[in-house]
């Protein structure tokens, strides 16, 4: 993402599981985005984001369709 002025957070959950470390998120708000995880979450893979998760993501305001997984909740 490029500053912290061009992204919001949100909360939602984990729908779908996809090709390339891709996810399809439903926002607590209704709207579907595609996320992916965020660099640090990938480097481990000690974190695994399975559907039905709750996460927290950063999205951005120029394609809201798409978005950064940011934090995983227990």
């Amino acid at each position: 993402m490029a500053n912290s002025d061009d992204v919001f957070r949100a909360q939602g959950e984990v729908v779908a599981t996809l090709r390339n470390a891709s996810f399809r998120v439903k926002l607590d708000s209704g709207h579907e985005v595609m996320a992916r995880a965020a660099g640090k979450m990938r480097r481990g893979r000690l974190i695994k984001i399975l559907p039905g998760d709750r996460v927290e993501l950063e999205v951005s305001t120029y394609d809201p369709t798409k978005g950064r997984i940011v934090w995983r909740y227990r």
